[in-house]
């Protein structure tokens, strides 16, 4: 049987969340640093076999989907996982933040587990600590009260924080979550790499050849062993 995994990026392209201008010019919104991510976690999943994969969020980011909308189509689905792209906010433009993983209060040894899995994976790929007591938090979230499987809301990182921003910014830290995330589905969920995939990386792509560099490795990190560039 399929190890069905719910994904969804946090709001929608015209939610007023977003990095503060005087951090960011172009005022990146979180929706599409949410959005990048799933993305990019939706895309590494396809080297694998042996999940269902159902997008809870409207991926084009025109539509709102409401957190009741989302909770509704993961239980319908049957997840055996649920997760929550988001980044965060509340620094108000000091330093520190870092990468925070949720769950509902109380809930668990199974939720814990994989709030915990994706919390160290995050951060042996990213780095991204900041100055949290404790990267694992617990909240009475709608999201993650009003689902029935495992559910786990992931901070990844503060927008207005002088240390987060330019780091969240960055293509390599979008690819650095993805694949953290998708290493621990794969390993709990049971998921296997498909025989034979390849993952090309085309220098045309990209403005730099550094940056098809740092993408091709990436790829291989995420174990796509036989990546290569491509023009």
């Amino acid at each position: 049987m399929a190890f069905k995994i719910a994904l969804t990026a946090g709001h929608y392209k015209y939610n007023a969340n977003a990095i503060p201008k005087s951090l960011d010019p172009k005022g990146t919104t979180e929706w599409r640093l949410n959005d990048r991510v799933a993305d990019k976690v939706q895309k590494l999943l396809q080297g694998y076999t042996g999940y269902e994969l159902l997008r809870t969020d409207d991926t084009t980011g025109e539509k709102k989907i409401e957190v009741e909308e989302r909770t509704a189509k993961a239980n319908a689905f049957q997840a055996d996982v649920y997760v929550s792209i988001h980044h965060n906010a509340g620094i108000g433009g000091g330093k520190g933040g870092g990468i925070v993983s949720i769950a509902y209060p109380n809930v668990g040894n199974v939720t814990k587990s994989w709030q915990k899995a994706f919390y160290d994976a995050l951060i042996a790929a990213t780095g991204l600590k900041g100055d949290r007591a404790s990267g694992l938090a617990e909240m009475d979230l709608q999201e993650l009260r009003e689902t029935n499987m495992p559910a786990v809301l992931l901070e990844l990182g503060f927008m207005d924080s002088t240390t987060d921003a330019p780091v969240i910014l960055t293509e390599k830290f979008a690819d650095q979550c993805a694949q953290a995330i998708v290493k621990v589905l794969a390993e709990k969920g049971g998921l296997q790499r498909k025989n034979g995939t390849v993952y090309r990386v085309q220098i045309g792509a990209f403005s730099q050849l550094d940056n098809a560099r740092a993408q091709l490795k990436a790829a291989q990190s995420a174990g796509f062993k036989d990546a290569f560039i491509t023009s």
